[in-house]
């Protein structure tokens, strides 16, 4: 060994802990820069195929060990991840779309996906075209020589249609033109998207998977691998990295997941049969339940409903009533996304957001989360009363 100043000790160590550590959770991989053992080595590497570390912005022990996790719980083979849910939508249409195309979007679809089609119309050269959610095999008639992606959502994460995920499936496969999935709502756990006939799953890791409020990730799954390969370019042309901290909180919260997702479920079912009896409400939209659109979808292909939902006031009552029940409550925080163990509450103009939309009144959309389900009708309760 060579006597090495101090100032070179502190940057260089002989030291090499032993082998044989192991516990339940995965170890974090910090790296920007990643060591070649030998200059083969440097050159033999091939980044996509996951056969070698490269550089930490195509993945670590730990974000490849999040990614083959999140694959095997939706069914899928390959997965990628991204800084967020819209960061793993726009990798996707980057990916997969160039100018001339034309992509199809459900009406219902998550706001800044409609966003981004509106961007890539303008800027890009890409059409993106909107559909009732409710087309089903009549996406057929829509799909154009062009048209090189289908977007789904089911349900809608504010409007909460159920589509005929499989009929809109089928009818693209005959076009020849893929289907994407944002499969947020039921985390991977209560729809087998790929059984399904989808092509690219989208998940926001934001919700459930993480289940603290304190993450934002997303991830892009397929079970083709030169599907994945064009992703994967988007994906280094964009610099779509993570940190190993947020990817470790993910794998963390996963073992709790589904028991999560089930007390979100039943909790939620609770807090919407109570609001379908009360004279405010017009109309409950949650999918489980026989009269929201698409119901007959939920029943067949899902095997439980999560946590959000939305209901319909009564015409009768203004924006600023609603706003002050809004504003009445006590356990329900204001605030956008779900999966977390606090509730929430999300006035939308609905009407502003959708074409045709059938029902005057105003949309609230709740994520129930892991509270007291009386306490949270109690809440409710007293708020209704300040209407």
């Amino acid at each position: 060994m060579t006597k090495k100043s101090l100032q070179t000790t502190l940057i260089h160590t002989d030291y090499v802990a032993p082998q044989g550590f192991d516990a339940f959770p995965s170890a974090i991989h910090h790296a920007s820069t990643v060591l070649f053992k030998d200059v083969a080595s440097m050159r033999s590497g091939e980044w996509k195929d996951k056969n070698a570390y490269t550089y930490g912005l195509h993945g670590t022990p730990t974000t490849f060990t999040l990614e083959a996790r999140l694959a095997e719980i939706e069914g899928g083979n390959h997965c990628l991840l991204a800084p967020s849910g819209l960061a793993a939508i726009a990798m996707v249409d980057l990916a997969l779309l160039k100018s001339g195309d034309d992509v199809l979007l459900p009406e219902n679809v998550y706001n800044p996906n409609r966003e981004l089609g509106r961007w890539l119309s303008a800027d890009f050269g890409i059409t993106a075209r909107y559909y009732d959610p409710l087309v089903g095999a009549g996406i057929a008639e829509l799909i154009q020589p062009n048209t090189k992606l289908v977007w789904t959502e089911a349900p809608g994460s504010v409007s909460m249609e159920v589509p005929d995920l499989r009929a809109i499936c089928a009818a693209a496969k005959e076009k020849g033109v893929l289907v994407a999935l944002d499969n947020t709502w039921s985390a991977g756990i209560a729809l087998r998207a790929f059984d399904l006939g989808v092509d690219i799953v989208m998940q926001a890791l934001t919700k459930y998977q993480s289940g603290g409020s304190d993450v934002l990730m997303g991830a892009v799954i397929t079970r083709e691998k030169a599907l994945i390969d064009r992703i994967a370019m988007a994906h280094m042309r964009l610099g779509m990295g993570v940190s190993a901290d947020d990817a470790w909180l993910v794998m963390r919260g996963l073992p709790t997941m589904k028991l999560r997702f089930d007390a979100h479920d039943a909790a939620a079912r609770k807090v919407a049969a109570w609001l379908k009896n009360r004279p405010e409400i017009a109309k409950v939209l949650h999918p489980a339940f026989e009269d929201c659109p698409g119901h007959e979808h939920f029943k067949r292909d899902f095997t439980g409903a999560g946590g959000l939902f939305s209901v319909m006031f009564d015409a009768r009552y203004t924006e600023a009533q609603t706003d002050r029940f809004v504003d009445a409550l006590d356990l329900f925080g204001i605030g956008y996304s779900w999966g977390g163990a606090n509730s929430l509450v999300m006035p939308y103009r609905i009407q502003g957001m959708r074409r045709n939309w059938p029902d005057a009144g105003i949309l609230v959309r709740f994520n129930i989360g892991l509270e007291d389900t009386d306490d949270l009708i109690a809440d409710l309760e007293q708020a209704f009363g300040k209407l």
